[in-house]
């Protein structure tokens, strides 16, 4: 039964990934630019170490976005009807989705830049 429920857990899991990149625009975004990066590292041979770096900051810029999707719908059904602590709770959680995005996009100049500057 354990394993059961295991499957389970894992089957709900991709789930959810697949209904935010259906569902979110944000997502669709994220996912373009992770992909772009994949093909950047691949063209300018990125470092194992630096491929570690840029994996990590896909998984906090897509998880962010993940929680705050989740968060906006248990908001949006707990409380319908328009409040500022709606509206608060909603910007706090896409703020914090910024603030991974924009250290990601420093990270990703700082690896990539360099070996951009090479090839010119």
């Amino acid at each position: 039964m354990k394993n059961k429920s295991l499957i389970n857990s894992f089957k709900f899991a991709f789930e959810g990934i697949g209904s935010s990149f259906k569902t979110e625009r944000n997502m669709k975004i994220h996912v373009t630019i992770m992909l772009l990066v994949i093909i950047s590292g691949i063209f300018l041979k990125i470092s194992i170490l630096e491929w570690i770096i840029c994996v990590f900051c896909f998984a906090f810029v897509i998880g962010a976005e993940m929680f705050n999707t989740a968060i906006e719908k248990v908001v949006d059904i707990a409380m319908p009807q328009k409040d500022p602590r709606v509206k608060l709770a909603k910007d706090i959680s896409a703020g914090g989705v910024l603030v991974f995005a924009i250290a990601s996009a420093i990270i990703g100049v700082i690896i990539f830049l360099p070996k951009i500057l090479e090839l010119i």
